[in-house]
């Protein structure tokens, strides 16, 4: 008898008493909660003309990992990206293959500046991309973010963590 008496006083204290009504509009999904980043977590940072802007990456740098990129990925977070360590200089080709959102390119040389941009890449393409320079790392970051952030072939960029 106790623990009927205990069980009911539980489920009394968590229902809110609201009922859901079945026309109650649907709740919108918001975008994944993402987890506190380590004090050492590898960023980018680049110099634009409208101030430095800085990005948490994931670090790839095997052949395997860097094939698969963001392949799968149904989110990146803002202000995040995929750093790639290609390990020699050449003029870089990307595609978007089974990569389904929208990517910027930043092909980065081995003076740490800014080769070239390629921006908004369709996603599901086999259609190569570069940017018809030689570089050494290659920074894939939301569509749409290296026009709204200003970035520019010839800019400065640095690297804070990456191993």
């Amino acid at each position: 008898m106790r623990i009927c008496i205990v069980l009911a006083v539980a489920l009394a204290a968590c229902s809110s008493g609201a009922k859901q009504h079945d026309d109650a509009p649907a709740t919108p999904v918001a975008p994944p909660v993402e987890a506190p980043k380590p004090a050492n977590q590898p960023k980018v940072s680049i110099d634009t003309p409208r101030g430095a802007i800085t990005v948490d990456v994931e670090v790839v740098a095997t052949p395997a990992k860097i094939e698969k990129g963001l392949m799968y990925r149904q989110y990146l977070a803002p202000d995040a990206g995929m750093l790639f360590l290609m390990g020699k200089e050449k003029d870089w080709t990307f595609w978007m293959h089974n990569t389904l959102i929208p990517l910027d390119m930043i092909f980065i040389a081995k003076d740490m500046t800014v080769a070239g941009v390629v921006q908004n890449a369709e996603p599901k393409t086999d259609t190569l991309r570069t940017c018809g320079a030689t570089s050494l790392y290659v920074l894939e970051v939301n569509g749409g973010y290296t026009a709204s952030h200003g970035v520019i072939a010839g800019a400065k960029v640095r690297f804070d963590n990456v191993k």
